[in-house]
């Protein structure tokens, strides 16, 4: 199929892409999700900004504690980062796992969490580490902007700048576990967990879910469970047991909603344990 018509203006500058949306506009970054959508007219924007060529909206730096990231940067970038395989080797690992190299070369971090697809793997990694997506009107924790099917809290001709991870510390490990769509490499569920334990007592965790329901969520029910564990198999397989606890499963061709929450427990039970074996 064919998109249907739409005026395309390339911005050169966020004030001048911020000028150019808003109402029935769209932003165009990489294009791998976008353009599929507007080629089966699930998407139908009256003008396309492109947003690509805006420098200022890529790169990766770490400022203390936090790493940020550049809408524009692309997944091949995270993957490949020294400042994030140094800071976060847990979102270098998710941003890995992302398609193919043809989409991870093009696909972007800000164009991904903008789009908010269910089965995408940014957003159960981010929401676990406590990430924080910027964008020109303000800042949201990840576990707020994700909001529903392809919904965010974005307002209107709002764009997503930047991406800013907490770096783990001593103490602390994350890890990003998923069970791949084997066509697609969509996540048909994947966990990220992040553990920080102190003489080998949870001190605390942080479990986002991506790809069992309509968006990520936070598994605060088994994040309870584990908090003050020993970490030991029966713990960690308790806590995971609780992970599908956090959100109402989906059903569809890739899975059904009792197969997701079933492999809700098992990516959670290898994420935790990895993350432990980390701090």
């Amino acid at each position: 199929m064919q998109p249907s018509k739409f005026e395309y203006r390339k911005a050169s500058t966020l004030d001048e892409a911020v000028s150019l949306g808003g109402g029935e506009a769209d932003y165009l970054a990489g294009g791998h999700s976008l353009i599929p959508a507007m080629k089966l007219r699930l998407s139908e924007p009256s003008t396309l900004v492109d947003i690509s060529g805006i420098g200022d909206l890529k790169g990766i730096s770490r400022d203390g504690d936090t790493i940020k990231i550049g809408a524009l940067t692309t997944h091949s970038e995270v993957a490949s980062s020294g400042v994030v395989n140094d800071g976060c080797a847990a979102l270098a690992d998710a941003a890995g796992m992302i398609g193919d190299p043809q989409v991870r070369n093009r696909g972007t971090i800000g164009g991904n969490v903008a789009h908010a697809d269910p089965a995408s793997d940014y957003p159960g990694i981010l929401v676990a580490l406590g990430a924080t997506i910027v964008t020109t009107g303000r800042s949201t924790a990840a576990e707020d902007f994700f909001t529903g099917l392809f919904e965010t809290a974005l307002g209107e001709g709002e764009i997503v700048t930047e991406v800013q991870v907490p770096a783990t510390g001593d103490g602390t490990g994350a890890a990003y576990s998923k069970f791949f769509n084997p066509a697609s490499r969509y996540a048909v569920v994947g966990v990220g967990a992040v553990v920080t334990k102190s003489g080998g007592t949870c001190e605390s965790c942080r479990i986002g879910v991506t790809g069992a329901s309509d968006h990520a969520y936070r598994a605060t029910a088994a994040e309870e469970a584990l908090s003050g564990s020993d970490l030991g198999d029966e713990a960690i397989a308790a806590a995971a047991a609780k992970v599908a606890d956090g959100g109402e499963m989906m059903s569809d061709l890739s899975a059904s909603a009792q197969y997701r929450a079933h492999l809700c427990s098992v990516m959670a039970s290898r994420a935790i344990s990895e993350a432990a074996s980390r701090a």
